[in-house]
């Protein structure tokens, strides 16, 4: 029997949040982890690390904490601030995932929750 192959694949995601509100962000924040996990059959033992970023009109938490609440307590977590374009979408929480998989880069199932599906319609298929 041949092994599987295993490669290292980031697999992003995002989601809108409808206000700056701890439990929300929570909320949202561990809707997206486990709906990324879930899409790509992944579990907490297949991660590297996992940055989260927000938009900068985001601080009532910082997502890593709905990370170690669905169980990711292992993983190296880290967040960050999106960069103040005037433009951009608000209330976004960003994540990419680190993972090791056997699934091929173009099966990566990237997630785009709420309002975010608007980030990447090419991915969502909101176009």
């Amino acid at each position: 029997m041949e092994a599987e192959t295993v490669a290292v694949r980031a697999i992003r995601g995002a989601t809108q949040l409808d206000v700056d509100e701890r439990e929300h962000l929570l909320e949202r924040s561990a809707e997206l982890i486990t709906a990324v996990l879930e899409a790509n059959q992944l579990s907490s033992d297949d991660l590297i690390s996992v940055l989260f970023t927000v938009t900068p009109d985001l601080h009532a938490e910082f997502p890593a904490v709905a990370g170690r609440q669905v169980g990711l307590v292992d993983v190296p977590l880290i967040c960050a601030q999106e960069i103040a374009v005037p433009h951009a979408l608000p209330r976004v929480v960003r994540m990419m995932v680190h993972a090791e998989t056997p699934i091929a880069r173009e099966k990566i199932q990237h997630v785009y929750l709420h309002g975010a599906v608007s980030l990447r319609p090419d991915l969502t298929g909101a176009q």
